[in-house]
This record gives C-alpha cells, sequence and structure tokens, in this order.
C-alpha cells in the first residue's frame, strides 16, 4: 500500500473514512494521547500474548497476524489499510492471540489504550464505527473460513489468483502481495503443496514466474475459477448509522 500523507496522528484520524462521524473533539482527546509511528518492513508491532498498551491504527502499508506456537507460525490474516489490529484485546483487556509482524513499511496511529477504550465508552459515534470496524473483521474471518472448508487447494489458489489479476490492468503481470509461504499458509496448505499447484494452474492459463502472476489464456482461466461474492468479495468497514428519533 502507499504511504501516507498523514503529519501528525490528528490528520491520520481525520483522514479516516470510517470516523468520519466521529466528533472533532472526541478526535482531539485521542490524538492527543497517540502518535503517528513508522515502522519499518520485518519488524515485530506486537507479540501473541502480550497485553496490550496500545490500540493500532494501521494507515498505510501491510502487517501480517501470526499465529505461533513455539518456533512455528502460520498466517492468520494480512492486515491492509486503514482497519484497527486486534481491537477485541484492547477492549477487553486481554492478551493479544496473534504476533503481528510489518510485511511492507507501515505507518500507524498508536493510541493508549486506556484513552481509546475510556472514548468508545463515553462517546456513541466513535463505538459505532469500531464495532462497524469489528463487523467487517468478523465477516472476513467467516469468509477466509468458508474458503477453507468449501473450495479444494487447487480451487483455493485458483481463486486466489484470479482476485489478484482482477484488480490490475487488462492483460498486466501482477506481482504477489506477500511471500509465497505466507500465501500458502493463508490458503491453508504447505508451500510445497502450493508450489506444486501453481505447477498443475498453467494449464488453466495463469503463469507465476518469481513472484509475478500472468494472465496466459483468460478462457480456461474463468472457466475453472469462479470467483464468489461471498467467499471472494470485498468487506468495507461501514459504522453503524445512529437511530433517528
Amino acid at each position: 500500500m502507499g504511504s501516507t500523507s498523514a503529519s501528525s496522528a490528528r490528520t491520520a484520524l481525520g483522514e479516516t473514512p470510517w470516523l468520519g462521524g466521529v466528533p472533532a473533539a472526541t478526535l482531539d482527546r485521542l490524538a492527543a494521547l497517540a502518535v503517528l509511528h513508522r515502522m519499518p518492513s520485518g519488524s515485530t508491532l506486537f507479540e501473541q500474548a502480550e497485553i496490550p498498551s496500545f490500540a493500532h491504527l494501521l494507515i498505510s502499508g501491510s502487517v501480517a497476524l501470526l499465529g505461533v506456537s513455539g518456533t512455528a507460525e502460520t498466517l492468520i490474516e494480512l492486515m491492509r489499510p486503514i482497519d484497527l489490529l486486534l481491537p477485541a484485546a484492547i477492549l477487553n483487556r486481554q492478551p493479544f492471540l496473534a504476533r503481528a509482524r510489518v510485511l511492507e513499511e507501515a505507518h500507524l496511529v498508536l493510541i493508549q489504550a486506556e484513552a481509546f477504550r475510556d472514548a468508545i465508552a463515553t462517546d456513541h459515534a466513535l463505538c459505532l464505527a469500531v464495532l462497524g470496524c469489528q463487523a467487517a473483521q468478523f465477516r472476513r474471518q467467516i469468509k477466509l473460513a468458508k474458503n477453507l472448508k468449501l473450495r479444494s487447494a487447487e480451487e483455493r489458489v485458483g481463486c486466489y489468483l484470479l482476485g489478484l489479476v482482477q484488480e490490475a490492468p487488462p492483460n498486466a503481470p501482477v506481482r504477489l502481495p506477500m511471500e509465497k509461504r505466507l500465501i500458502a499458509w493463508q490458503l491453508g496448505m504447505t508451500r510445497e503443496t502450493f508450489s506444486r499447484i501453481l505447477a498443475v494452474i498453467e494449464q488453466y492459463g495463469l503463469r507465476v514466474v518469481g513472484d509475478m502472476v500472468e494472465v496466459v489464456d483468460a478462457a480456461p482461466l474463468h472457466a475453472r475459477f469462479r470467483l464468489d461474492p461471498q467467499i471472494d468479495g470485498p468487506e468495507p468497514i461501514v459504522p453503524f448509522a445512529p437511530r433517528r428519533h
């Protein structure tokens, strides 16, 4: 994702679309106890089982949420802007259930956790905005579970790549958004299985060379793999609208 143009935490909060209904006074209060922070690729934002000190609002870049067991890791989700990282842990004062590692250089607004909780408890509009954020995150996880349980490994890889190329200009090669091992983890398979499937998928008109994806023949590709909006569709964050009396 592109870099942010925000020069301060307050600017970043004000430019977040799904916080548009939150009063300026509340954003001022949050910004007074927040900092706009840049994190380089490869750095760790927080560890699994760590008690949150901050709410992390991802403004630019990308962050991998990783499940950890000993020395083993697996990708839970790739987070993209503008989104909160594991807000349930902050709201419930519970440990993070995943490690957060920066993939692309990221800019984040770090808001003191207690201040974030107080603002949600006292500002109805902010509460509804965060509720909308969590609703979108929940729906993404349901879609991920459906993808893993309703599709074969080949279908998961094919639909993932088809989704990438459909977002790009026609006939333009597309770069994979992360390492192949991370994509394999997200799709519920080993790196070796993912590589084998990439070789098989060439017969359907899709070629992957290195980290570049190219459509060679669109007809067999679309005949074999079909995207489903109930699995593959985006989940924008939409704040709940307050009731009008």
